[in-house]
């Protein structure tokens, strides 16, 4: 091999080393980005739940099917009634609650104004319904399936139908104040990017609500603190 020609190998195997060098890293800031957001998920429960008397009341967390906790739910500054975010959800199964998916939310205005600022939501599947629902790509808060705003306080009533008709209960918490909210109209899907990246490949999501999955070291701390509180109060209940 002439001194030219080796002068362009050694040229392109750098470019290629560099560059799966850039890929790499660019994969483990995604990792991390996943990482942050479960540890985020779980300092909004922990945060919610350190206040029992306004949290979420006794009898829900016992009879929950699935929860999601979507950080950070944010209004768009520029898109007049525009709101996204993303999150996380488990679901119980016989051995526990399971590994996490990652889901996103989107809707327009329902109702409810955050003033700007950023949100945290926690919604609750009460009941297989719900927990069917969260199986499929995607479905419509208040349409494919019912929800109530939740009830708050540790002894709290809610409303007479909530158990029969509501399929999801509704929470949110800004600055520092958490209640019920009406999520009507805004779509939950599968966050099946965000999933692959955090699994190393594609997993159906309902093989891992299911429980079907192992739950990932990363993962551990959010699902340990979603039992703590939900399976406990099954227990105490």
């Amino acid at each position: 091999m002439k001194g030219t020609d080796m002068k362009r190998f050694a040229t392109v195997i750098c470019t290629l080393a560099l560059a799966s060098t850039s890929l790499s890293a660019f994969g483990e800031a995604d990792k991390s980005k996943l990482d942050e957001r479960l540890n985020n998920a779980r300092n909004v429960l922990n945060e919610v739940m350190a206040t029992p008397d306004k949290g979420i009341p006794q009898g829900i967390l016992s009879g929950a099917s699935c929860v999601v906790v979507i950080p950070a739910y944010k209004k768009g500054a520029f898109v007049v009634g525009a709101q996204y975010g993303q999150g996380a959800a488990t679901c119980r199964t016989p051995q526990g609650w399971s590994a996490p998916v990652f889901v996103q939310l989107a809707g327009g205005s329902f109702g409810w104004q955050i003033g700007g600022q950023s949100t945290d939501l926690v919604l609750v599947a009460m009941n297989q319904n719900g927990l069917q629902d969260m199986l499929k790509a995607k479905f419509k808060i208040g349409g494919d399936a019912a929800a109530s705003a939740g009830p708050v306080g540790r002894n709290a009533q809610a409303g007479t139908d909530w158990k029969l008709n509501s399929e999801f209960l509704t929470y949110s918490r800004s600055k520092g104040l958490f209640a019920g909210i009406d999520l009507d109209g805004t779509v939950l899907s599968q966050n099946s990017d965000d999933t692959r990246t955090f699994y190393g490949s594609d997993l159906p999501f309902e093989k891992v609500l299911h429980g079907d999955q192992v739950v990932p070291t990363d993962a551990r701390p959010f699902v340990r603190t979603v039992a703590k509180y939900f399976v406990v109060a099954r227990d105490n209940h």
